[in-house]
């Protein structure tokens, strides 16, 4: 058994083997026999923490009697979408519920560190990783949806006889995007939890806090970037100039 294992995982590891050795074959992986890690169990909880307070707030949806919980979430959208209308215009609502749910799982991930005997999965560089390769999906996909495959012109350039220069250009810089999301996310979160950890190793007062509190002001600031970020390449790739 891992040293660095949390007990979560332990949990997971001592009744959930076989579904975790099973996950691993069908991405062509050996079986392994403690084979769930931190960062995925941490990710499934965090899934499901999102799923019970979405079932929690659409039980206590009231027009008239809003609660906190809906207060808050209504705030977070409002915020969402506002942010969506700078960055995509007035078409942006049909891309609502992923930005919404990229921010908020982010979000979810970075925070959960700040609780006891538990740690951020996005410290985690497969995390970021795949944070960043989903949004470079989705912003393809939908500039394809937008644009049908004239969507490629966009990697063409303005001239034809330019396309030759242009189109491995764009691609990096494209693969660039995905490559830049995954490293920002990952740096100054793994940075921010080994910085309070190693204050809380040092000394257990007043210190720890206001390295807490500078984690968890990273950890809003870079959910944050990373969804405006995301609605930076759905505007561009759905603008009508492509």
């Amino acid at each position: 058994m891992p040293e660095s294992e949390l007990w979560i995982t332990r949990i997971f590891n001592d009744t959930l083997p076989g579904l975790g050795n099973a996950a691993l074959q069908l991405v062509g992986l050996p079986p392994q026999p403690r084979p769930w890690a931190d960062f995925v169990v941490m990710q499934i909880l965090v899934a499901v923490l999102l799923m019970l307070v979405a079932v929690l707030l659409r039980s206590r949806l009231s027009v008239d009697r809003p609660g906190k919980l809906q207060h808050t979430c209504e705030l977070i959208y409002e915020f969402v979408r506002g942010q969506g209308e700078d960055q995509v215009g007035h078409g942006s609502a049909r891309y609502l519920a992923y930005f919404g749910t990229i921010f908020l799982f982010i979000l979810t991930c970075n925070l959960i560190g700040l609780i006891p005997a538990f740690q951020s999965p996005t410290k985690n560089p497969s995390v970021t990783c795949g944070c960043a390769l989903a949004t470079f999906a989705y912003y393809n996909l939908m500039g394809i949806r937008a644009h049908g495959f004239k969507y490629i012109l966009h990697f063409l350039g303005p001239q034809w006889w330019l396309a030759p220069l242009m189109f491995p250009i764009e691609i990096i810089s494209h693969l660039a995007r995905a490559l830049s999301l995954t490293v920002r996310l990952y740096a100054n979160m793994f940075a921010g939890e080994q910085v309070t950890l190693v204050f809380l190793q040092m000394t257990k007062f007043l210190i720890p806090v206001a390295f807490m509190g500078l984690h968890l002001f990273v950890g809003v600031v870079q959910a944050y970037i990373f969804m405006l970020l995301t609605m930076a390449y759905v505007g561009s790739a759905v603008a009508e100039e492509h």
